[in-house]
């Protein structure tokens, strides 16, 4: 396994920005690099305890999906190698198998969220008024039900330590144009829907998942950052599933239902987590990285 990668200080590239989990550095003009590091946020809190392993396999789930949706839609990877995006030897070493050289594109400022099950903030939105993200759903749902049919529900774009919002349809053509909305939301269903098919067979179920896109010169809509990953979605275990309960999952819900158990506000900073919670955690998302990888 990879040492364990909180941060990164690469010095041959100039830092461009530092999120929840990845680093991301120039490589001149048109060209970036992501690196994914073992970080991991809950609750739009960066947590101080890194999960082993986590980066390295976000990043070669990411890869999966975006060869998966090639002829679907264009995405970030560029074909530059990554011996010329960072020449130093022992620089490329730090993050070799947790960095993908991407082109630079125009990030949109929205989180296209698709739903096929109903579950977290969603199912609070449910129980309140019957909807989710103004999106009328058929009485008597119970926690966890797959619904008639996948929803976009899409949330603006927050910085590190703010929570994302969620915002209706016509917000996002408030945000990026008519014609972009449409794209994303017709795209986003469609990348959910064949991605949800491919991984119910292999023993996964995912619940929902968030796309981000950007556009480039031409305003071609590319999926970026990352796709399908444990991070960005909720993968459940088939065998187990049982509507009217949480399921089992392969995700950080399991890092969640634990932090829900301690006296905490959901303010930085956030807790330690202890040696079992960190194990438990790399061994769901390796567990899905073999399903759907392997």
């Amino acid at each position: 396994m990879l040492p364990v990668l909180f941060d990164t200080d690469l010095k041959s590239l100039p830092l461009i920005h530092r999120g929840k989990v990845r680093d991301i550095y120039a490589v001149g003009d048109e060209h970036m690099l992501i690196v994914t590091t073992d970080r991991l946020s809950a609750f739009d809190v960066i947590l101080p305890t890194a999960i082993p392993g986590k980066g390295a396999i976000l990043t070669r789930v990411s890869n999966f999906w975006f060869k998966f949706f090639n002829r679907t839609i264009p995405n970030q990877m560029s074909d530059m190698p990554l011996a010329d995006a960072i020449p130093d030897a022992a620089e490329r070493d730090l993050v070799e198998g947790r960095a993908m050289v991407v082109k630079k594109l125009k990030a949109l400022p929205i989180e296209a969220i698709v739903r096929g099950y109903i579950i977290g903030s969603g199912w609070k939105d449910y129980q309140a008024n019957g909807s989710v993200c103004g999106i009328k759903l058929p009485d008597n749902l119970q926690l966890a039900d797959k619904l008639p049919e996948a929803i976009y529900t899409p949330s603006s774009k927050a910085a590190v330590g703010e929570h994302d919002e969620n915002i209706d349809y016509a917000a996002t053509i408030d945000l990026v144009g008519k014609e972009l909305a449409q794209q994303i939301k017709h795209i986003s269903i469609k990348l959910y829907t064949e991605a949800a098919a491919y991984a119910l067979p292999r023993g996964i179920i995912i619940a929902d998942t968030k796309f981000e896109f950007g556009v480039d010169s031409n305003n071609q809509l590319t999926l970026i950052d990352e796709a399908l990953t444990p991070d960005s979605s909720r993968f459940w275990l088939a065998d187990a599933y049982r509507p009217g309960s949480s399921p089992q999952s392969f995700d950080k819900q399991y890092v969640r239902d634990y932090l829900n158990t301690l006296d905490w506000d959901k303010t930085a900073p956030g807790p330690e987590l202890p040696d079992e919670v960190v194990q438990n955690t790399s061994a769901k998302y390796t567990e899905a990285l073999q399903r759907l990888v392997s």
